[in-house]
């Protein structure tokens, strides 16, 4: 069963920061553009109200002229990946550290990186995890933790619902 219900996930990769639209999105599009990424993950999606809440508590600076640009678009996905295991006040001390760390290309280029490298390992699609990153920091031990925690969460949810699909179909 392994191979039938994480086929989605060999080839999720998010986009490189530099391929993130940068021309403003409006808030439909944003919402649109950051969910047809999470296509594989069951039950995972990004809704107008979620970015407004997430503007409004800070966590994404308010749009211009009603559009995202690149840097918010990526921060937007970074939350939606990081909410499912992590609470948003604690994304927000999580952002806090990455401001006062890196760049945001710098940190998202990690983050998408090490997002697909846990991926790949936690569905079975590699042996061992990747060194990704020169830096051996605690923020970056805390990061991975973040990721890890999604990609096994992942894999349950899918497992599960493969499982029971093929339950149905008995």
């Amino acid at each position: 069963m392994r191979s039938g219900f994480a086929a989605g996930i060999k080839d999720f990769c998010l986009p490189a920061y530099n391929e993130i639209p940068n021309v403003g999105l409006y808030l439909e599009q944003t919402v649109k553009y950051i969910n047809g990424y999470f296509a594989p993950f069951p039950d995972m999606e990004l809704t107008a109200s979620m970015v407004s809440n997430y503007v409004k508590k800070g966590l994404v600076s308010n749009p211009v002229k009603k559009q995202y640009l690149r840097e918010q678009i990526s921060y937007l996905i970074y939350i939606s990946i990081a909410k499912v295991s992590v609470s948003i006040d604690n994304i927000n001390l999580m952002l806090q550290i990455q401001q006062d760390s890196y760049p945001t290309e710098t940190a998202y280029e990690y983050f998408r990186k090490e997002l697909k490298n846990v991926l790949d390992y936690v569905f079975g699609f590699k042996d061992k995890l990747d060194n990704v990153g020169v830096e051996d920091t605690e923020r970056k031990f805390l990061l991975r933790k973040a990721v890890i925690t999604f990609a096994h969460k992942m894999y349950l949810d899918m497992y599960f619902a493969a499982l029971k699909a093929e339950k149905e179909k008995e």
